[in-house]
């Protein structure tokens, strides 16, 4: 992936829109939403503070529904992410995983997802997920291949795994051992803002 030093794009990203701060939204289900945490400890509120620590002018949206499918996630799209909304990071599919869904439903949705939002010129930083091998290795081969796949397709920046340093970790995870805590939280915002600060640069707009 480039990287992009922040120093060298926190100024004019403070101006790219007529004076006003860059909206993201965050579409995802719990992981996005905090679930069992208070609002300040959720990955939007998480992200958009270390972003204004390193000078971006830029708000994050907390678009997350606990328990939402990508399928869900594709019917509420429209009223997530209103118009003037800038970027999404998108982060769906664990929930279909856990389900055992057949990889080509959520393929099929966060295909028709991104689309969507390209047709209404809102670029997208697609977070993957991966399968528990517990699944079978074509069911994770499947699964594991529609981000990447979705990302070479659509020219997006791609964080191949939203819980990259906090999967299986107790200490970062909160007692069903599913969702991080909020140390969690933050170890995915330290993970992820390299690929935010990638994503961000695309978005003044003399990248698009």
């Amino acid at each position: 992936m480039l990287l992009f030093a922040a120093a060298a794009i926190a100024v004019p990203l403070g101006t790219a829109r007529a004076g006003r701060p860059l909206k993201l939204v965050a579409l995802g289900d719990s992981l996005t939403a905090g679930y069992m945490l208070p609002a300040e400890s959720a990955f939007p509120a998480v992200l958009e503070k270390a972003l204004k620590a390193k000078g971006y002018d830029v708000t994050v949206g907390n678009a997350g529904v606990s328990g939402d499918t990508t399928t869900g996630g594709l019917d509420r799209l429209d009223w997530s992410v209103p118009d003037g909304t800038d970027g999404v990071i998108l982060e769906l599919g664990a929930n279909d995983m856990l389900r055992g869904t057949d990889p080509t439903v959520p393929r099929t949705a966060l295909d028709t997802i991104v689309a969507r939002l390209k047709a209404r010129g809102i670029p997208v930083l697609l977070t993957g997920m991966r399968a528990s091998t517990n699944l079978g290795p074509d069911y994770v081969a499947k699964f594991d291949g529609i981000y990447p796949d979705l990302a070479a397709r659509y020219g997006l920046v791609l964080y191949p795994f939203f819980l990259s340093g906090v999967a299986g970790d107790p200490a970062l995870a909160l007692p069903d051992r599913l969702h991080p805590n909020a140390k969690g939280v933050a170890r995915i915002v330290e993970g992820i803002l390299r690929s935010v600060e990638t994503f961000l640069a695309r978005l003044q707009p003399s990248g698009r």
